[in-house]
Formats: structure tokens, C-alpha cells, sequence
């Protein structure tokens, strides 16, 4: 039995969408257990202006590129859909890949996605207060929607906020997901217990995941030892998936 999940984020910049769909047939082939995309219109580093694509619409090629991983966003930022229709595309991406769909959704925080796109962006405050409102219509979205998602459709929570993002991911998701070093997930992992005691939440509900870089990957133990149950390693073009092979091959020794 894999002591822990392994996953890919293959990240949607300075690439082409003919690399992205090869990149994923390549995830799916290799025995990964996920396949992760971001949802950003920018570039995060590098060249400001490199080719970039759109985190849900990828989403809807990696379903039909594969066929035996799970696939998300890392994660869907709240602040740039209408929650009803994101509950409606998740829900289609979910029939296109026969099940195979998590939503990963968070509050946003790349301040050049909301200036360029004329999104408000507020305060951390406030993008944080609007996700909880969108949760909830989400939820409601998807029990109207006809048909209803094919799988179980579980809902990951992204972001390491210990006063509000850990508090939501107690009380509404199925997968947490955070970035650090294994000593800062082994905190974040007792605060999300702490918060799953006083909601009246069993803490092993919910999955603890980590999106970690190459030098992270060689910390396998430590974020064992942190409560860490799937790990995410990004990958940039030109899509090499040695350490991520590596780390999956020792998550597996």
C-alpha cells in the first residue's frame, strides 16, 4: 500500500496546450493518483508576459486526456465565477471524466489577475468572507442540478488562514490543501484538528495535502510524519516528471 498519494500540477504557463494534453496523457500513464492545473490568467514567475491558459477550460481537456486520475484546479479562485456556474462546470468537468473531478476552490490572492480582469480585490478580509457565502451556493447548485455529478465530487479548501481558511475546511471540505515545509503542515495540521473539535468534526474526514517543489520532494518522511496524506508536485514546460517519479516511487517503497 502507497504510504501517501502522489500528484502532478502541471502549470499552465510559458507552455502550449498541445505540451499541457501530452503532459497530462503522461501523468495518467505513469500511475499518479492526481493531476492538478491552477486557475491564474498571468504567469506566477518569470516573464510577466508568457503564454498562459485558463484553469477550467484545461480542466475540461485533462478529463478527456485521461482516464484514471483525479483532476482539479490548485485551486479555483472564488472571486472570478459566479458560484452557481462554477458549481455547473465542476459538475460538467465531473461527467467528462467519468467522476474523476475535485473542486479545489480558495479566496485569491494575485492581486494582477483581479486589476487586469476588473474583478474588485478588496480585502483578504473580504475575499475570505465571500467564500464562505460561495460555498454555500455552491452546495446548494449542485444538489438542483440535473444530472448531479457522477462521482463524489469532493470539495478541497486551499490556504493556510488559521482563523477563517482552516475554520471553512473543518466545517465544509473533504481536502485540505497547504504549501510549506513539513514543520509548518505538521501546525497547520493541529490547528485544522483543533477547528474540526470545536465544529464537532471527525479531523479524519478530511484528507491533508501539501502542493510542494522539487527540494520538498526530498522531505518525503517529514511530511509523513506531519499527518500529510497526498502530496502535489508542480511541474513547469518542459514537463520533466523525474522527481515527480521519484517521489512517487518512494511514496510507494
Amino acid at each position: 500500500m502507497a504510504r501517501c498519494k502522489v500528484g502532478v500540477q502541471l502549470h499552465p504557463q510559458a507552455t502550449t496546450t498541445e505540451a499541457l494534453r501530452a503532459a497530462a496523457r503522461a501523468v495518467d500513464g505513469a500511475g499518479f493518483d492526481s493531476l492538478w492545473t491552477w486557475d491564474h490568467f498571468f504567469p506566477l514567475y518569470g516573464e510577466d508576459d508568457a503564454a498562459h491558459f485558463e484553469g477550467m477550460t484545461l480542466l475540461t481537456a485533462f478529463a478527456l486526456e485521461t482516464s484514471r486520475v483525479q483532476i482539479g484546479n490548485l485551486v479555483t479562485c472564488a472571486s472570478y465565477r459566479n458560484p452557481h456556474l462554477v458549481a455547473d462546470m465542476v459538475r460538467t468537468i465531473d461527467h467528462l471524466s467519468g467522476g474523476r473531478t475535485v473542486l479545489g476552490i480558495g479566496a485569491g490572492w494575485f492581486q494582477r489577475d483581479y486589476d487586469e480582469y476588473e474583478y474588485p480585490f478588496g480585502t483578504g478580509g473580504g475575499r475570505l468572507r465571500d467564500l464562505e457565502a460561495d460555498l454555500f451556493r455552491i452546495d446548494q447548485r449542485l444538489a438542483r442540478l440535473q444530472p448531479p455529478p457522477v462521482g463524489t465530487l469532493p470539495l478541497l479548501i486551499g490556504g493556510g488562514g488559521e482563523r477563517v481558511t482552516l475554520r471553512l475546511t473543518a466545517q465544509h471540505a473533504d481536502i485540505w490543501n497547504g504549501m510549506g515545509d513539513p514543520e509548518v503542515i505538521a501546525h497547520k495540521n493541529r490547528v485544522l484538528d483543533e477547528w474540526c473539535e470545536r465544529v464537532g468534526r471527525d479531523p479524519a474526514e478530511i484528507e491533508r495535502s501539501v502542493l510542494i517543489n522539487d527540494r520538498q520532494a526530498l522531505e518525503l518522511e517529514g511530511y509523513l510524519e506531519a499527518g500529510v496524506q497526498h502530496l502535489m508536485i508542480g511541474c513547469a514546460d518542459p514537463f520533466d516528471l523525474e522527481p515527480a517519479l521519484a517521489l512517487l516511487e518512494a511514496a510507494r517503497a
